[in-house]
């Protein structure tokens, strides 16, 4: 049978790799052994992460010793649980030990019985950790992650590189894309998951009592201070802090913040210095370069929040999802208003997908609300999507009549352009286009192959795989 768990011995004593080794293979387990802290770092840089389950730690060893080890492998590999093992341990190793992320600490001479039970809790522990995130992951990506989409795809592939960093993010993107959802992913995903996620709309608060939110107060640091007030950096200590709209600050809260972000301290009103630990996200729908110029950002804040840029694409790029995306929606407020749930007609489709959504997400969970109030039958029609306006699609040189020598070619011409312009409208899908135009779809084929579009389009399998989405 094969064995279901990995286990990493580190341990330079060879006595010690062995018959530890040799009791865990017994109980079902595979084993594989390092001799130094340097061997096993090698080992977990070099391996999937699915080779090696957890890790048992020395905390003495030649070289680099166990604590240096067990940091730099959780920078390698956060979720790895590590139990460290010890004949010379106290309580402030112990401590220093948890503090950088191992499971447990066990004594030596090792009770094989009790590091058994160990093992047991901490892999059971990362068992419901990653189930956890996974359903926190696919809770999220089927309200806003759908990644059908080259470009969505391309931020999440993003999103799991910079997230179990410290990194800070900063979020671009236009109103409504979705960078709170973007900001609260990373932060689930991150090794801060466990502590606050704490978010601060920079546009919401009015000047005179900015600083305060931010940074807290004492009592009695100006009227009204009846009582202490951490503030939003030090609620997020340990976890994230979320600036919206932080473009909108002021110059003299941007220098604070500065301040903050270079030293790791903060400075509440009325109050002296404290530490804080808190990663920051930030995100804007301004371009900073440009408010830079402009002299209302500040330039050394930019380059402290931007260490990684990150633009979260507007809707009407996500056209491979936006179905999808509003069907999700659909689910969910069904079941928030304890509603049946209800299709989307063919033609209501079409309408969404022809829309310019300049609310983007924001607007389409909004409308998709406003359909399941307001549909009277089983299925949402195009007049329960109300108002709703529809890109136009044309050439930009459509209407740059050419000389023609005769009336039918003209009217070739103009047949040519008409046919592409809905073929357009509906995303290349002909039966849709033929409906439009009040054609068979085998009819419409003749005319697009008669005017070569199919050719300078691929040819016809490229038109059907279009059709079929």
């Amino acid at each position: 049978m094969k064995p279901t768990c990995t286990i990493l011995i580190v341990d330079d004593e060879p006595g010690i790799r062995r018959s530890l080794g040799e009791s865990l293979v017994e109980e079902g387990f595979a084993v594989l052994k390092a001799e130094s802290g340097e061997h096993a770092l090698d080992l977990l840089e070099h391996s999937d992460p699915d080779d090696v389950n957890l890790m048992i730690l020395d905390v003495w060893l030649p070289g680099i010793d166990g604590l240096e080890v067990l940091g730099r492998c959780k920078a390698i590999r956060p979720s790895l649980p590590v139990i460290m093992i010890s004949g010379h341990g106290n309580i402030n190793t112990a401590l220093q030990a948890t503090k950088l992320g191992a499971f447990d600490f066990v004594e030596k001479p090792i009770d094989l019985d009790r590091l058994l039970l160990v093992v047991g809790n901490a892999l059971r522990q990362h068992h419901l950790e990653s189930e956890n995130l996974r359903l926190q992951e696919a809770t999220s990506q089927a309200h806003f992650f759908m990644a059908e989409s080259k470009v969505m795809k391309a931020l999440l592939a993003d999103i799991r590189l910079v997230s179990p960093t410290d990194g800070r993010v900063l979020l671009t993107g236009e109103n409504g894309s979705g960078k709170e959802e973007v900001a609260r992913l990373i932060h689930s995903q991150s090794l801060r998951a466990r502590a606050p996620f704490v978010e601060v709309n920079c546009a919401a608060i009015p000047e005179e009592l900015i600083e305060s939110e931010l940074f807290g107060h004492v009592k009695g640091a100006f009227t009204g201070a009846i009582r202490d007030q951490k503030g939003k950096f030090r609620e997020a200590d340990g976890g994230t802090l979320f600036l919206d709209e932080v473009g909108d600050m002021s110059l003299k809260t941007q220098a604070k913040v500065l301040r903050a972000l270079q030293e790791g301290r903060i400075e509440p009103v009325g109050g002296g210095a404290v530490s804080t630990d808190a990663r920051v996200i930030a995100a804007t729908n301004k371009d900073l370069k440009e408010e830079i110029k402009a002299g209302r950002f500040r330039e050394d804040l930019y380059f402290r929040l931007a260490v990684v840029p990150l633009s979260v694409p507007p809707l009407r790029e996500r056209q491979d999802e936006l179905i999808y995306m509003a069907e999700a929606f659909i689910v969910k407020i069904a079941k928030t208003y304890r509603k049946p749930t209800k299709h989307i007609s063919e033609e209501a489709k079409r309408t969404l997908l022809r829309h310019d959504w300049p609310g983007n997400v924001r607007e389409l969970k909004n409308l998709m609300e406003r359909a399941m109030i307001l549909s009277r039958g089983g299925e949402i029609t195009i007049k329960d999507l109300g108002p709703l306006d529809v890109r136009q699609v044309v050439d930009s040189d459509s209407m740059s009549f050419p000389e023609f020598s005769n009336l039918r070619e003209a009217r070739e011409w103009f047949e040519s352009i008409y046919i592409q312009r809905e073929l357009k409208l509906q995303n290349g899908n002909v039966a849709y286009a033929a409906e439009r135009l009040g054609l068979d779809r085998s009819n419409l084929y003749k005319r697009l192959r008669s005017l070569n579009y199919i050719e300078k389009t691929g040819g016809a399998s490229a038109i059907e795989q279009k059709e079929a989405l």
